[in-house]
């Protein structure tokens, strides 16, 4: 309840707020000069159409304040730290493996021909041969030399090769454990009427004058060539339906076929016609052969014909010129062959017994 002068004193505020135009900060003090409470002064201020003073509080700095309070605005030229960019932690790092490089099998074996000779030239290739850790040792024959002897055999033979032989029972070492050697009679094989001294001594497959074997990436494929075989040496023989049918049954990447007479040859005895057979067609890679002393290589018939006689007995002189197909002749020293059958390619190469290689050629 206000008394009568508060009245008086209030309405004296109020008419000088609306005829002096006071501002709302002027009309407070006045009011309170006056002695007004602030319920009073509050009243003065509404009556001249101005904001009456809110109650304030200050804030606690630790008071949040409320949904309806507006953000703070920060000052100017101040902002807001970002927050530190996020980035992914980086993996520790692991050991990578190296890729291995991919090891291509590959069948290596040495081809010798017209070895069986006893003496330093024999013994050179052999020496060669050796060397080079062949994976197994083929022949083109001749053997046994002079006429194919029992009495001569292991001298010829076992004397350079019994590591390469199994079962061996020669006076030449142990032997080897597994057979390593695959040799194909020759005519001076069966100068005493028949091979048998040849056959006694190697153990063969089949009925050990022609068989096939399979070592690796290759088929071997070997064949008698000596007029007198008991199953022929013509195209049409049943030797020769024999090859046809295991050369077809073949799953082998590279099908040598191994013969002592060669097909064709420029060397002293010249081509022994009656065994070219369709080896190609047939499905043959190669073709070995010996019995001339020479090197040699022919291209014909689709596939490639090798001489190879240099292997320890005398050497020949050519015998006759202008072979078709014929891409290579030497006769100057003995030696060897190397052929390192792959996947992809074969390779072959005749080096001599002092190192030097005289041909090289690749089959794909």
């Amino acid at each position: 309840m206000h008394t009568p002068e508060q009245i008086e004193r209030l309405a004296r505020l109020v008419e000088e707020g609306l005829h002096q135009r006071l501002s709302r900060r002027e009309l407070i003090a006045r009011g309170l000069a006056l002695g007004l409470g602030l319920p009073a002064v509050s009243a003065a201020l509404a009556a001249c159409g101005l904001q009456p003073p809110a109650e304030e509080r200050p804030l606690s700095r630790w008071q949040p304040t409320s949904p309806t309070d507006p953000a703070p605005v920060p000052l100017q030229g101040q902002t807001d730290p970002l927050p530190a960019p996020t980035t992914p932690p980086t993996p520790a790092p692991t050991a990578t493996a190296e890729p291995r490089p991919t090891v291509e099998p590959r069948t290596r074996f040495a081809v010798i021909g017209d070895y069986g000779l006893a003496g330093e030239a024999a013994a050179a290739v052999a020496a060669l041969v050796t060397g080079w850790a062949p994976d197994f040792v083929v022949t083109t024959g001749d053997n046994n030399y002079p006429d194919g002897r029992a009495e001569t055999i292991d001298r010829n033979v076992g004397q350079y090769y019994s590591q390469f032989i199994a079962p061996y029972r020669g006076a030449f070492g142990p032997g080897a454990a597994e057979n390593r050697f695959w040799p194909v009679p020759g005519n001076h094989d069966w100068s005493v009427g028949y091979p048998e001294p040849y056959l006694a001594y190697f153990s063969l497959p089949g009925n050990g004058r022609y068989y096939s074997v399979e070592r690796g990436l290759v088929r071997l494929f070997a064949l008698d060539s000596m007029p007198g075989e008991p199953d022929g040496i013509n195209a049409d023989s049943p030797q020769a339906a024999w090859l046809q049918r295991e050369l077809a049954a073949s799953t082998a990447r590279w099908n040598i076929v191994v013969l002592h007479h060669s097909p064709y040859s420029s060397g002293h005895h010249g081509s022994s016609t009656w065994m070219r057979w369709p080896f190609a067609t047939w499905g043959a890679h190669l073709v070995l052969g010996g019995h001339d002393h020479t090197y040699e290589r022919v291209e014909r018939d689709g596939i490639t014909y090798i001489v190879n006689g240099l292997g320890g007995g005398a050497r020949y002189a050519r015998g006759f010129t202008g072979l078709e197909g014929s891409q290579i002749f030497f006769n100057a020293d003995h030696g060897a062959m190397l052929i390192e059958a792959g996947l992809r390619t074969l390779d072959a190469r005749f080096v001599t017994r002092a190192g030097a290689e005289v041909d090289s050629f690749r089959l794909k």
